[in-house]
């Protein structure tokens, strides 16, 4: 009864969530014509016409409402279990929300008015120890590069690192419709299966609540007419506060009990393997900037999502193909990891990544010399 109960109370928080959202966007949208808050067009940006960035605003508010609503809802109806996990969690729900809160601070900010990225970079390590400070920090690598325990002053590094890293990759990537909230729903559904498996409920209810707001953003994100005034962007405030929520769910998986999982898979596998695609688009264009003399923190259009736009395909054809990439790369690491090293897992996924885009740079040489144009720099 008791699995059935907090499985309910995830259904509870996704579907609470998923409304308050599809509430607020359309409010969001409104105050943003009127007060001519849009994301400007230049030579980078994909999109034409003025569009809103502010879709993110909705986010966290909405995860707080549903999760404390579905927490008290459950405390009060006498729930035993409800009110010994909620004590036992308060420590590392309250670092989370002031790393989340933080993130969500500085988003707005340079969603509205910028902010130099070194100020956001200082903003996220301070958040950072935020999340190790919960106890959300890994404590074993699950021997990749034949490592497994690590002392607890090399894992706070290692994890801050982490979330630092997959903030700004999940910043990074989103580039096109849908492709940010697309992977990190994909990252989500799994993050919750696994949890509710291992009966981590409350963390559960908090990764059903945020994948609730996901949704509807989506919609409004890649159907939304912006002749209409339909169409948003998620900007810095949603990109920065899921991909800190995305980093905390991850170093959390880390540490699950393995007795809670019914197979022996790698820990680190699954905590990792739902964010290869933004984690090594990162690493690519960087080398990329710094190989071409760039400012590797400066953005530019040299992602996978470009590369694949200057093969001549659709917005919708590009997102389609690399949110079906990152679900066969995660589901085939996970079902290898019980007999794979994690090491050998991660040199095949790399080898893979570089293959991949060696063949994508191919192709889009021939055709700029068949063109005499440049489509990808």
């Amino acid at each position: 009864m008791s699995t059935d109960f907090w499985i309910y109370a995830d259904i509870a928080s996704f579907c609470i969530s998923l409304v308050l959202t599809g509430i607020i966007i359309p409010q969001i949208l409104l105050i943003a014509f009127r007060r001519k808050l849009f994301d400007e067009v230049d030579e980078r940006k994909i999109h034409k016409g003025v569009v809103p960035r502010l879709g993110g605003i909705a986010f966290l508010p909405a995860i707080i409402f549903s999760v404390c609503l579905v927490m008290a809802v459950s405390v009060s109806m006498g729930i035993d279990v409800a009110s010994r996990l909620m004590a036992d969690s308060t420590q590392w729900i309250m670092y989370l929300l002031c790393a989340q809160m933080l993130m969500f601070l500085i988003g707005i900010a340079d969603d509205l008015i910028g902010v130099r990225y070194k100020a956001k970079f200082a903003g996220q390590i301070i958040a950072a120890v935020f999340i190790c400070a919960s106890g959300a920090y890994i404590h074993n690598v699950g021997g990749l590069l034949w490592v497994n325990e690590i002392p607890a002053w090399f894992g706070w590094c290692v994890s801050g690192f982490c979330v630092v890293y997959l903030v700004n990759a999940i910043n990074l990537i989103d580039g096109i419709d849908g492709l940010a909230s697309g992977l990190s729903g994909i990252a989500l559904i799994f993050y919750g299966i696994v949890l509710t498996m291992a009966k981590e409920w409350v963390l559960a209810i908090l990764v059903w609540a945020q994948f609730g707001t996901l949704l509807p953003f989506f919609y409004y994100n890649v159907f939304g007419n912006p002749s209409k005034r339909k169409k948003i962007f998620m900007g810095d405030t949603g990109a920065l506060t899921v991909g800190m929520m995305l980093s905390f769910v991850a170093l959390r998986v880390t540490n699950i009990s393995s007795g809670e999982i019914p197979v022996d898979y790698n820990k680190i596998v699954l905590a990792f393997s739902p964010l290869f695609i933004p984690v090594f688009d990162v690493v690519r264009v960087y080398f990329h900037r710094v190989r071409n003399h760039r400012n590797p923190f400066l953005p530019d259009k040299c992602h996978i999502h470009h590369k694949l736009l200057a093969l001549g395909l659709s917005q919708r054809v590009s997102l389609c193909i690399i949110l079906l990439s990152a679900v066969v790369l995660m589901l085939a690491n996970v079902a290898l990891s019980p007999f794979v090293s994690a090491t050998w897992l991660l040199a095949g996924d790399v080898a893979l990544w570089i293959f991949g885009n060696l063949i994508i740079t191919r192709i889009i040489r021939r055709r700029e010399a068949d063109s005499h144009v440049t489509l990808y720099d």
